[in-house]
């Protein structure tokens, strides 16, 4: 009995181990068959692995002369790896996270300014209603000398030090000091860091009577809220009518776009519609709850509006829901989803591509390379495309047509219904030098902060821009570029006059009441807002 239980009991034991053994023989068996050395007739040695990628790296860290850290050369490789497949999948390294995601996010900690710099110092051009450099007593035309009782002028400092230096936590505290006008000395103050909000719509104002005007930079998380807030602002101004600006406008988050181009259609009509290998078909379409369904409607769109924006356009246009005017937009149709390793670090990875209504993919071509693509823009303004609708080409295999029996095309971004070409009307080659130079910039934010208390006063910048008229800022502009070296030729200052002049007027205005002050004055000189008002009118 006792031999039997015996036998019991080492079989039960064999039953036990032998599973372990086996697992751990055959582990040994696959790390010495990576490390054997086979041959071929001529002598040349290969080894055996199943990960190529991983058997450089433990080859280089093993063997390689000098002593190399496997993290680093992990960290160079992924993008040169991930740029193989399309510009958009990208790799972003843990320390630029937070500062890529921020604009989409809607907020970020810090003190609550607008900042630039001038003449070696941090002058505040604005403070954020309600944050908390306003709560505490920090004035626009305040320039900062010292953070946390450092001295921080000179010509080397940079928007990326000062930023460094000012955001921070949510509840912790920053010291600064600020020599103001009118004052002797130095003011300090103690600022405890908030949320700051970050707005994606930069305006929204009515242009006349009847005709609303909203610009939106990106989409963000908060731009639907952002939006409906400023219609609703509009309409009860008398808003009938409505100019969406989309240009510049890089794009950002697809719910946002589907959720604003749902705002002007009708039930059940498709707004856009994404697909990939490996993620099935997925239709997005309107609620029939929109704010703006039936009223006029026109988009503006350019070569840098992308992605998002032109879902909204795409989807606008292939239902013949209003008119898109301005030039070609980019051209990216591809949906990017996020993946975020342990280490803080993300890889935005293309998964699908989106289709507006008519089917067509407006992805420009990328298959010869990331550089050849990144100059696509400048080619197309060599080839006079922002000059000339005729010098835009298409193929009539990307020819696609709305349910309005309108032709539209894919393959390279959307075409405007009514093309405007860039203005170039003043820009001259002195225009360029002060522009690059930002003298005319300079000059504003020098006038604002030596006028500001006289310019605060002022109703608007309908009032801000005839005090400017009365004095006669353009002579005084002139004077201030020949101490800097530059002295126009007559027939280029004519030339260029009207130009300079609205852009001293806009940014003297940005910097006293924001850019409800700035775009109403660059109407002036912007002839595709323009357009869009006489098309509406029509």
């Amino acid at each position: 009995m006792a031999s039997e239980n015996n036998s019991k009991f080492q079989n039960s034991i064999r039953s036990i181990y032998t599973p372990l053994v086996l697992a751990v023989v055959l582990g040994l068996g696959i790390f010495l068959g990576s490390r054997l050395h086979t041959s071929d007739s001529n002598g040349l040695i290969f080894k055996s692995e199943p990960n190529k990628l991983d058997f450089i790296l433990n080859l280089i860290e093993s063997d390689y002369v000098d002593t190399v850290q496997k993290d680093k050369l992990i960290e160079k490789s992924i993008p040169l790896i991930l740029e193989q497949l399309d510009p958009h999948t990208i790799y972003i390294p843990a320390q630029d996270l937070q500062s890529v995601n921020e604009p989409l996010e809607g907020n970020f900690d810090g003190i609550g300014v607008q900042f630039n710099i001038l003449n070696d110092t941090v002058l505040v051009i604005n403070t954020v209603s309600g944050g908390p450099s306003e709560k505490v007593g920090v004035l626009a035309g305040d320039k900062i000398v010292r953070i946390n009782d450092s001295i921080f002028v000179g010509k080397k400092i940079t928007n990326e030090m000062v930023i460094h230096k000012l955001k921070g936590e949510q509840g912790s505290k920053v010291k600064i000091s600020v020599v103001r006008p009118g004052f002797a000395g130095l003011l300090s103050f103690e600022i405890i860091r908030d949320k700051i909000p970050l707005y994606s719509i930069d305006v929204s104002y009515m242009v006349n009577e009847t005709i609303g005007y909203i610009k939106i930079s990106a989409f963000a998380r908060t731009t639907y809220d952002e939006f409906k807030q400023a219609v609703d602002k509009l309409k009860k101004q008398g808003m009938k009518k409505m100019i969406l600006d989309l240009r510049s406008n890089g794009g950002g988050y697809l719910d946002a776009a589907i959720s604003i181009a749902d705002e002007f259609l009708k039930e059940n009509e498709l707004i856009v519609y994404t697909q990939g290998k490996s993620r099935p078909r997925t239709d997005y379409k309107a609620t029939g709850k929109g704010i703006f369904e039936d009223e006029k409607l026109a988009v503006l769109i350019d070569s840098w509006s992308a992605s998002a924006s032109e879902i909204v356009a795409g989807a606008i246009q292939d239902n013949d829901r209003g008119v898109i005017i301005g030039r070609r937009s980019y051209g990216k149709g591809l949906v990017q989803e996020p993946t975020y390793f342990r280490d803080g670090s993300a890889i935005r990875l293309t998964i699908a591509r989106y289709y507006t209504p008519t089917g067509r993919c407006i992805q420009k071509s990328y298959t010869n390379g990331v550089m050849e693509y990144d100059h696509d823009l400048m080619k197309r303004y060599e080839h006079g495309e922002f000059e000339n609708v005729d010098s835009t080409q298409f193929a009539d295999s990307l020819k696609f047509v709305t349910k309005g029996g309108k032709t539209v095309y894919g393959g390279g971004g959307i075409m405007p219904d009514v093309f405007v070409p860039a203005d170039t009307a003043g820009v001259n080659a002195f225009f360029r030098q002060v522009s690059q130079k930002a003298l005319i910039y300079n000059y504003a934010i020098n006038f604002s902060n030596q006028n500001r208390a006289k310019l605060i006063k002022l109703k608007d910048y309908k009032e801000i821009v005839k005090y400017l008229q009365a004095r006669n800022i353009f002579s005084d502009f002139l004077i201030y570029i020949h101490k800097n070296g530059i002295n126009p030729k007559v027939k280029d200052l004519n030339e260029s006059e009207r130009l300079i002049k609205t852009h001293l007027y806009a940014y003297i205005c940005r910097n006293i009441v924001n850019n409800e002050g700035f775009y109403p004055v660059m109407m002036e000189v912007d002839n595709t807002l323009k357009k869009a008002i006489e098309v509406l009118n029509k």
